[in-house]
């Protein structure tokens, strides 16, 4: 986990082992969270009438960690089986798949990304876009912010546990992963960190769900 080769918060480089889990193929996308709101008279998300967003199979966008948070509650009762955010742990795991690569398809980028990977774009794309990782998993690390469970400490992965590392206990920031229509290139490192206040609705954070096995 980490890297020597990006900013100071995905240094050091360490090991760690995570217990197994199962990671969505998709991220959460604008119908399934459409349910959620319907049901339980949820707030919608930033921008949620806005035409770009409007598609049934994009991922949902605008939605803090809290509404995260609130969804993975409800298909946990929905579905009587829990789901979660997932950690920076595993979700580093899960982009990285069977390979020591720069993304999850390798050090290119790779050709489906839309325009090259240049962005910014208009919107978000499909979330069946492209092609699947090793682990079979569609858009991770590219097109949309992800949240994950814990708290970001810049200095974390120092005082990292070897096994099953879930953050601090505290902080005032939680973890993100994953690239952004919005950036100048919508694909970033399966290292890369990002965090953002819990609170905080961007039009281009999203997540998909975990569970534990």
């Amino acid at each position: 986990m980490g890297t020597d080769r990006g900013q100071e918060d995905e240094r050091p480089p360490h090991r760690v082992f995570i217990d197994r889990f199962e990671l969505a193929v998709f991220p959460v996308t604008r119908a399934e969270y459409a349910c959620f709101a319907d049901a339980t008279g949820h707030e919608a998300p930033r921008d949620w009438t806005h035409p770009p967003f409007a598609q049934p199979d994009l991922p949902v966008v605008g939605v803090s960690w809290l509404d995260a948070l609130a969804y993975c509650t409800w298909r946990s009762k929905e579905e009587r089986r829990p789901v979660r955010l997932p950690t920076e742990a595993e979700w580093e795991f899960a982009a990285r798949g069977r390979q020591e690569s720069l993304f999850p398809w390798g050090d290119v980028m790779p050709d489906w990304i839309p325009n090259g990977g240049r962005g910014p774009l208009q919107a978000p794309w499909p979330v069946t876009l492209g092609e699947p990782t090793d682990f079979g998993l569609f858009g991770i690390a590219t097109n949309v912010h992800e949240w994950c469970a814990d708290w970001h400490d810049k200095d974390y992965y120092s005082r990292s546990p070897e096994r099953n590392p879930a953050g601090p206990d505290q902080g005032v920031r939680r973890a993100s992963r994953g690239g952004s229509w919005r950036h100048v290139y919508t694909m970033c490192r399966v290292t890369l960190r990002s965090k953002l206040d819990p609170s905080f609705r961007y039009n281009d954070y999203g997540f998909r769900v975990a569970r534990s096995l």
